[in-house]
């Protein structure tokens, strides 16, 4: 236990057994006479498992489906329960190892709480994890590593520029306020203008899209909106109002693809309007 602990009601109080019993559970599956399924595994095969969990996750955190949440997060700790089995099969680690690790990790990372550090807000938290990582691998014998070390390739794209954007201003190297990445997306949307504009072919035009992109989620960086969620929301809302707009075109007798674009626009307001 933490100094301190001993005042704090664990999340986790009494899920011991209910901890064991999984990883019980788990094993019976993969051993002999096990399932047929669950035996051919292997942490290629799992890959795809928990991208989609971990989707699935994501949806039910957007709403108040407690019940849903409840059901989605166990899928996501049955994935890290079984690949953690597939390494210890490999005599790597166990996870008892998972576990003090993440614990040994997230104190060390979090002097403020568990040690003597003083810190003014989180851009002081911020900047300390960063110095204790590069700490650890130097420990680790690692070589030096760029800032924006760390980041998978295999993020959302959306994603993976928020990361990038963020380690990168995190050793300084970021514009001072708003109003530079907001200019930026209008210098990127002259480029990519000029590019259609040139007719420079569609790998250029791709390139000045991309561009435009990173420049939006630079700005969303600025005005903290998560450009992820953001994006997620309007096509949410307008996945929405589309079913509205064919739900009323159906209710009318028509079909949408001989209407025209003022026709369907009309539509489309009163979705709006229903919608606001």
């Amino acid at each position: 236990m933490v100094d301190g602990d001993a005042a704090l009601m664990s999340p986790a109080k009494g899920a011991g057994k209910a901890f064991e019993r999984l990883c019980l559970i788990v094993a019976r599956l993969r051993a002999p006479g096990g399932c047929p399924w669950d035996r051919e595994q292997t942490l290629a095969t799992l890959k795809p498992c928990l991208v989609e969990e971990s989707y699935e996750l994501l949806d039910v955190m957007d709403g108040d489906n407690a019940a849903g949440h409840r059901e989605e997060l166990g899928d996501v700790l049955l994935q890290v329960v079984f690949q953690t089995l597939l390494r210890e099969e490999a005599g790597a680690f166990a996870m008892e190892d998972v576990l003090n690790g993440i614990s040994d990790k997230l104190v060390r990372r979090h002097p403020h709480v568990f040690g003597e550090v003083a810190v003014k807000g989180v851009d002081d938290v911020l900047s300390n994890w960063e110095q204790i990582k590069k700490g650890e691998k130097k420990e680790a014998g690692e070589g030096p590593r760029s800032a924006l070390a760390g980041v998978p390739a295999a993020l959302p794209s959306l994603l993976r520029a928020q990361r990038v954007q963020a380690k990168a201003a995190r050793v300084g190297f970021d514009w001072d306020d708003r109003a530079a990445p907001r200019a930026k997306i209008d210098e990127e949307l002259a480029e990519l203008d000029e590019s259609v504009r040139n007719e420079e072919g569609p790998e250029k035009v791709a390139d000045e899209v991309g561009d435009v992109l990173f420049s939006v989620v630079n700005l969303c960086r600025f005005l903290k909106v998560d450009a992820e969620m953001a994006l997620r929301g309007a096509v949410d809302k307008f996945s929405r109002r589309f079913r509205d707009v064919e739900r009323m075109v159906q209710d009318a007798g028509k079909d949408m693809r001989s209407l025209s674009l003022a026709e369907l626009d009309r539509y489309w307001d009163e979705a709006k309007k229903a919608d606001a």
